[in-house]
């Protein structure tokens, strides 16, 4: 058996949604932009899932190809030694003038490969076809995507008339290519379920394999579907495909951690939202590694039944988690790992897939709606693909390198946290396909500089969740004004990347205490930056918005010049300053206004105690800023630090509010009376400092944290019945009275 191979690609989706395509290459500018490809081969992928699409080379039945991209695109693969495997429709249902109910779509698609096939006559690997089965039940069995049907009669001949785009496209290029392999996609994974749900999981269990078993020339007399198919007036083409089958060359099997899925008929256990059924009987649809216990087998598993069914090679085509960092790097790391467990018990396993290279998008929509951007190998949220931590994972992975530290946690899909509704016992009939994972043992720690603080405290507690092997050091531990206790922490621990959440925060009192302040946010936080550097250890470190004066008349970015009004700004920029004139790889996150629900030291929980007690607040009307939720911004902090991400960035949710309007959505969300938040001038409130008008923080290197609004309504839904008593670092922009207008400054 070859060695394992590395495959990759870009997510490539090119759906149609009522008149409109939903295009996955240019959302990530792949489409537009040169280099990609070259950074692709950095990794050390010996192929590359890559479309020559037909909706894009042919959207027309009258005019011309356009080959143009391809032609671009094509060569330089070849010439940078990576094999493609060319995908002729992903997801998608053809041009305008055709369908997957069209009975033209299979010679349509077949007629678009020979033209492929004749001007890239080296092509070899082929996939006419994505995951045939997924795209007939979204397109049209649940009604998601273009031709919206929604029956099973519609989701058969969509399957059907798939499978036959896959076969007359192969044999189209075959008779050019005699060469050329089938690698045939889909998604695949195991349904459970109640006793009351065993009929429905059984037809799901069947279903699952219906692509392959097709091709396959499997559905005969003898399939359990047979009837079943017949009844859609399929007979004669069903004949037809098992007298000519297309038996795949490799079975590319796609697996994700929502592949495997569990029915309950006991509706009242799960939200609302995972409800479904069919025409007998209501259930709920759910994950089941989120309900099962112990887990299901997943992707070992799936892979092992798919060997035992077909005995034809597997690739793993498909491999993402839409995670933080640490998860994702697992999930590769677990799914290579796996391939080679697999092939040391004799299952023929020819590659796994690093996919979405560059991340994907709208996967939590379907693809139907603008939604949420999955970060991938590379990073294009801020336009420029960013190597994340992912991208020196894969290229260590064929060579066996060491990998990352946070790589050695346990992934969440075999942690407790795994579990959200109530647990419910997987029989051991059905763990037949289990594996025992094995011990990854002890790593590097990520040190944490801040342990009585907010930040400190939040970012504990999110490696704590993550599995991420940490420590955190009060000032007892170190204390950043003393070099030397610097130093020997740094080398008992010995960590992999330090983050500084310690800090002088009182932005009043900084302006009569100026050098006390500098003392701990200048000298202090470059010292341990300067240490870290001795040591090649990167180190990260918090800055503000009140670096800015607010004169701007638009939203600030990691461009702009700094010009401070206040001390405890001034000691920021030269925080700033001194740790990025050092040679390592060091890293500035300038945020704002955080809030939490799991301290009492800040606006947001200022403001619900007020209102539950139905006392009025005061807060600036005319002050606006980017208020930040700790919990966003913990997880993005660890995520860049995972990545080696260096320099200055800003990270804070996306909505730019004044203190008073933040008051109010506090309000509302939380269902208190927002009629009690009066909206002053700032001036009136009696701050020592002189604060910015405008300090709203954008990034041009990522994306933001998200809706503000999303926020603030996981924040309260995390609020503590009985609210801590009030106790604050440092005033803010806001006051509380028993009513108006002799309010009480706290």
């Amino acid at each position: 058996m070859k060695e394992l191979e590395l495959w990759g690609g870009p997510e490539c989706t090119l759906n149609r949604v009522e008149n409109s395509y939903r295009d996955q290459l240019v959302r990530s500018g792949h489409y537009d932009r040169d280099g990609d490809l070259d950074l692709f081969a950095d990794l050390g992928i010996s192929a590359i899932r890559y479309p020559v699409l037909w909706e894009r080379v042919a959207p027309t039945d009258d005019e011309p190809c356009d080959w143009n991209w391809p032609d671009r695109q094509l060569p330089r693969l070849r010439a940078l030694d990576i094999r493609v495997i060319a995908g002729l429709c992903h997801h998608g249902s053809g041009p305008r003038h055709t369908d997957l109910l069209d009975p033209g779509f299979a010679t349509g698609l077949a007629a678009f490969a020979a033209k492929v096939a004749e001007r890239y006559d080296w092509i070899t690997d082929w996939t006419p076809v994505n995951e045939p089965l997924t795209t007939a039940r979204f397109a049209a069995l649940y009604g998601h995507w273009y031709p919206h049907r929604r029956s099973e009669a519609a989701f058969w001949h969509a399957l059907v008339n798939q499978i036959d785009g896959v076969r007359l496209s192969m044999q189209a290029v075959r008779r050019i290519n005699p060469r050329a392999r089938l690698i045939q996609t889909d998604d695949l994974g195991r349904t459970y379920a109640t006793v009351a749900m065993r009929d429905q999981a059984a037809f799901d269990n069947v279903r699952r394999w219906a692509s392959w078993d097709m091709l396959c020339g499997r559905v005969t007399r003898e399939h359990p579907f047979w009837t079943r198919l017949c009844g859609f007036g399929l007979e004669s083409r069903l004949r037809a495909i098992a007298d000519d089958p297309c038996l795949p060359d490799v079975i590319g099997v796609n697996h994700y951690l929502t592949s495997d899925r569990f029915l309950d008929h006991r509706l009242r256990r799960y939200p609302a939202a995972t409800h479904g059924g069919n025409r007998r009987a209501r259930f709920a649809d759910v994950e089941a590694v989120r309900v099962l216990d112990p887990a299901p087998p997943g992707l070992a598993g799936t892979l092992r039944e798919a060997w035992e069914r077909y005995g034809i090679p597997l690739a793993i085509t498909e491999v993402h988690n839409g995670c933080t960092r640490d998860e994702q790097m697992r999930w590769i790391a677990d799914a290579w790992d796996t391939a080679a467990v697999l092939r040391a018990e004799g299952v023929a396993i020819e590659a796994v897939t690093a996919w979405a290279l560059l991340g994907s998008f709208d996967w939590n929509t379907l693809v139907r709606q603008p939604g949420a951007y999955e970060v991938g190998a590379f990073d294009v949220s801020g336009g420029a693909p960013r190597p994340t931590a992912v991208a020196p994972l894969l290229t260590g992975l064929t060579r066996g390198a060491d990998r990352h530290p946070v790589t050695r946690g346990t992934g969440w899909w075999q942690r407790p946290v795994r579990i959200v509704h109530p647990p419910v016992s997987r029989p051991a009939s059905l763990r037949e396909h289990d594996r025992v994972a094995a011990g990854r043992g002890t790593s590097q720690p990520l040190m944490i500089c801040g342990a009585t603080g907010m930040l400190g405290q939040a970012l504990a507690r999110a490696c704590a969740h993550r599995d991420i092997h940490h420590v955190v050091t009060s000032r007892y531990d170190l204390d950043i004004c003393e070099e030397t206790t610097i130093a020997a922490t740094l080398d008992r621990h010995a960590p992999w990347a330090v983050i500084d959440a310690t800090g002088w925060v009182r932005v009043d009192e900084a302006e009569a205490n100026a050098d006390a302040c500098k003392a701990v946010n200048v000298d202090g936080a470059v010292a341990l930056a300067r240490a870290c550097d001795a040591r090649g250890i990167p180190s990260v470190h918090f800055s503000s918005d009140l670096v800015f004066d607010g004169t701007a008349g638009r939203a600030y970015t990691e461009d702009d010049v700094p010009a401070p009004l206040s001390a405890y700004g001034r000691s920021k920029v030269a925080m700033e300053e001194g740790v990025g004139a050092l040679p390592g790889a060091h890293m500035v996150i300038r945020t704002a206004s955080i809030f939490s629900p799991e301290d009492p030291r800040n606006f947001a929980m200022a403001v619900t105690r007020a209102l539950r007690r139905g006392r009025a607040l005061f807060a600036a009307q005319d002050q606006i800023i980017s208020p930040t939720y700790v919990l966003d911004l913990v997880d993005r902090v660890l995520d860049l630090t995972i990545d080696g991400a260096s320099g200055i960035w800003h990270v804070t949710n996306d909505d730019g509010v004044s203190w008073a309007d933040f008051a109010r959505r506090i309000a509302r969300a939380a269902g208190l009376d927002d009629h009690l938040i009066r909206g002053i001038p700032g001036a009136e409130i009696g701050m020592e400092a002189p604060l910015p008008a405008c300090v709203v923080l954008r990034s041009n290197r990522g994306q933001g944290l998200g809706s503000l609004d999303g926020a603030i309504a996981d924040f309260v839904r995390r609020l503590p019945a009985q609210p801590a008593a009030p106790v604050h670092d440092s005033p803010v922009p806001w006051m509380l009275g028993a009513a108006p207008p002799t309010p009480l400054v706290v």
